[in-house]
């Protein structure tokens, strides 16, 4: 594994330290669960890791004042993109899909990092999908644009975008012709789901309207975790299509940061998982 941006003896020592994820809205995030359990797992009882709200116009003065015990941020929407004129530094991915959703802290420089693009892929191996021939991916935002650059790691160079208004995923084409690949939009009208692979970049309820057509492909993705199983989820396990929720991504994903920030790459995943399993299911059952 290659060696995370600065020291890697930053998860050593007596010193505490710091990080939290950023977003808004940020109640409801399970980053602070997985993040927690990976440092008991460690045994960095000294490490501390929260949840702070924060929006576009508050990231500047917010970064500018934190101090030299903080490690790294997660970030969330709508942070992802506005982050970059505040770094020192961003990896050559993170350029490529327009977003950073981790900024690492080491010798008093920020490095911005995307680790969506390594859950994604790790959460497909996890379920087999290694190698789909056809994708086709709902929804036009950051997310899509990190979904494409996965599917590019696993051979894919032409995908599908469903976007409900073309001239909305202008940002995202860019990041696919940076990335080598090669895109056709289609609106949620004209889509064909007849594909190896289904990425639903959708927030929550939103791909309930085409579940019935777009459960047609062999395997599905989809980037909700709670409530779960979806509806598209819901039906394309009917009809025998692998399922993906997007909680094996959150996971993955908080396990790269967290091998960025403390330097460490031991890291608990399965105490991780556990974890927020438990955790998505207590919520669903306090929620009924």
């Amino acid at each position: 594994m290659t060696q995370p941006f600065g020291s890697a003896e930053a998860g050593e020592g007596p010193h505490a330290r710091r990080a939290a994820v950023l977003g808004l809205p940020i109640r409801h995030s399970l980053s602070p669960i997985l993040h927690r359990t990976a440092y008991a797992g460690l045994g960095l009882s000294a490490w501390r890791y929260d949840a702070i709200e924060c929006g576009e116009d508050d990231l500047a003065e917010l970064v500018a004042g934190l101090g030299p015990e903080w490690a790294g941020l997660s970030l969330t929407m709508p942070l992802k993109r506005v982050v970059f004129p505040l770094l020192d530094t961003v990896s050559d991915l993170a350029v490529e899909v327009n977003a950073v959703n981790t900024v690492v802290f080491r010798d008093g420089r920020r490095h911005g990092e995307n680790t969506d693009v390594y859950g994604i892929v790790r959460a497909l191996a996890e379920a087999g999908v290694t190698a789909p021939s056809s994708a086709s991916i709902l929804g036009g935002g950051a997310t899509a644009a990190s979904a494409i650059a996965a599917l590019r790691e696993t051979g894919l160079r032409e995908v599908t975008l469903v976007v409900r208004e073309p001239s909305r995923a202008a940002e995202t084409l860019e990041v696919a012709e940076r990335l080598g690949v090669m895109v056709a939009v289609r609106t949620f009208a004209d889509f064909d789901a007849d594909v190896d692979l289904l990425v639903s970049t959708l927030p929550a309820g939103a791909a309930d309207a085409v579940a019935d057509r777009a459960a047609g492909a062999k395997a599905i993705f989809d980037v909700v975790y709670a409530p779960w199983p979806t509806t598209l989820a819901g039906v394309a396990r009917e009809r025998g299509a692998v399922v993906v929720g997007g909680f094996p991504m959150l996971l993955h994903q908080a396990v790269r940061q967290v091998e960025l920030m403390t330097g460490r790459t031991d890291v608990p995943v399965e105490e991780m998982r556990a974890a927020g399993e438990a955790e998505i299911r207590r919520r669903a059952a306090a929620a009924k």
